[in-house]
């Protein structure tokens, strides 16, 4: 399997462990498989037995195989078997499934250790990485942009792990006390929390904007974890392949996912397994107040705002107004055309946004099978007292998004949707006691983490200020021989 950059397909194409470590193309765009695998009847077959015999790792070293080519296959499923266990994962089966009501589904996957999603991605990720540097005996300075979830999972994935650093962009202020306390309360060596003066949108392109100094970017060997590393979607899929086996009995039927988003991350893995031939049949994209991406797929206008214009809100890990992943997505649509992909995101993108003709937004909706819906603070506030008085069930307010967004498609899906969970309540107290009157319960594992000392650098919004402090600290913790 070879990989190629949406804004440069003629470009010699690269391996599975190049792109691993190297994120962003340096193009500026994103990589993506020359093609997808399929998934065949026959194969989707074999799969239901995998994780009936093996569990979600072995079915996920499975999915894997198909997309890497340069690690041996014994090794993957070594891997896969490392990062999906007990007791890393609070539940045996990884990602389980609960019936919510008639035809709507409930995919947890927040049973990782930071309680958020992203640790179906990270935890993998934190195994490949600490294979592919040892192999090669080099090291790696991650940069990555959180909004929430996506730092103290990688941070949790890779600390202590040999030969990396992780540095990790927060906007300062924005995230919940708890989803704080979870990164800066971590005192590893190899972990460095930065609270950026700005919004999320401002550290990914700073991030983004690092990433583009190839000189800089070689010389300290920056890397990524953000949803622009394809290996992140590719731990993704799997749980998509998981949920469909285990809500179906047979594979002649179809499901649809309802999941909330915010930098197209989730939902593009969504689109990966629909496209490869998994009976997907609507993709529902659940936004909060900042309603970018439902704004493209109800007028076919893509129109990123400014920090100035993006909300802070109750469901702050979607508090985003430019999607990075966004550009994988429309690359396939627009028939992988690389030079028209750089032209809307490396240009437009940047500008006034773009806008799709009517006959791509009617395949979008028909082939390719998107539906959208935005939520508000109330929606989300009634959306967690209903589920929680109506079915005993409490959920966080990312995924009462995509509960609320799943119920106002209803009467467009004729198959039973799926939503995937983004994290365990505990995070968004706030939010939880509004709706219900009470504190949401503190799983074991983490009841003290409020009490932790705080470690966190203040710094301005200025890629320049960050490269120099990931240069000095790098520096530093090389001579102390934290990473050898």
């Amino acid at each position: 399997m070879d990989y190629i950059s949406t804004r440069d397909a003629s470009a010699a194409p690269n391996k599975f462990t190049d792109i691993l470590l190297s994120g962003l193309a340096s193009d500026g765009g994103l990589y993506v498989p020359v093609a997808y695998p399929r998934i065949t009847e026959e194969r989707l077959t074999q799969w239901r037995g995998v994780l009936a015999d093996g569990g979600y790792p072995a079915l996920a070293a499975e999915v894997v195989k198909l997309f890497v080519s340069d690690i041996p296959p014994a090794k993957i499923e070594e891997l896969t078997a490392n990062a999906y266990r007990t007791p890393v994962f609070a539940d045996e089966e990884i990602v389980p499934v609960s019936t919510l009501e008639d035809d709507l589904y409930i995919a947890h996957l927040s049973e990782g250790p930071t309680a958020a999603f992203k640790d179906m991605a990270m935890q993998l990720l934190g195994e490949l990485f600490e294979f592919e540097l040892a192999r090669r005996e080099e090291t790696l300075n991650i940069l990555g942009a959180t909004s929430g979830d996506t730092g103290s999972s990688a941070e949790y994935a890779m600390r202590g792990r040999h030969n990396i650093n992780v540095f990790m962009l927060t906007p300062a202020g924005r995230m919940t006390p708890f989803q704080q306390a979870q990164m800066f309360g971590l005192d590893e060596p190899n972990i460095f929390n930065i609270a950026l003066d700005g919004v999320f949108d401002d550290c990914q392109d700073v991030v983004k904007e690092v990433n583009a100094d190839a000189a800089f970017k070689s010389k300290h060997h920056i890397g990524a974890v953000n949803s622009i590393n394809w290996a992140r979607l590719l731990a993704q899929t799997v749980y998509y392949v998981s949920t469909y086996i285990k809500v179906t009995e047979s594979n002649d039927e179809q499901i649809s996912f309802s999941v909330p988003t915010g930098n197209f991350g989730d939902i593009c893995a969504g689109h990966i397994v629909k496209q490869m031939g998994l009976p997907v049949d609507k993709l529902i994209v659940a936004t909060n107040e900042n309603d970018v991406l439902h704004e493209f797929f109800t007028t076919g206008q893509y129109r990123p705002r400014s920090a100035a214009e993006t909300h802070a809100t109750s469901s702050p890990s979607m508090d985003i107004s430019r999607a990075s992943n966004f550009e994988r997505f429309i690359f396939d649509v627009i028939e992988r055309d690389a030079n028209q992909t750089a032209d809307l995101f490396g240009v437009k993108a940047k500008a006034d946004g773009f806008e799709l003709e009517d006959h791509i937004m009617e395949e979008i909706r028909t082939r390719y099978g998107f539906l959208s819906g935005t939520s508000t603070h109330a929606d989300r506030v009634s959306t967690i007292r209903a589920t929680h008085s109506d079915h005993d069930v409490l959920i966080d307010p990312h995924t009462a998004d995509g509960v609320f967004v799943a119920r106002g498609v209803a009467d467009k899906v004729d198959t039973p949707i799926v939503v995937l969970e983004t994290a365990l309540p505990v995070k968004f107290s706030e939010t939880i006691v509004e709706a219900t009157g009470q504190e949401p319960d503190v799983p074991e594992r983490f009841a003290h983490i409020m009490d932790a000392e705080r470690h966190v650098v203040d710094m301005p919004n200025d890629a320049e200020a960050v490269k120099e402090y990931i240069a000095e600290t790098a520096a530093d913790a090389a001579a102390a021989g934290q990473n050898s």
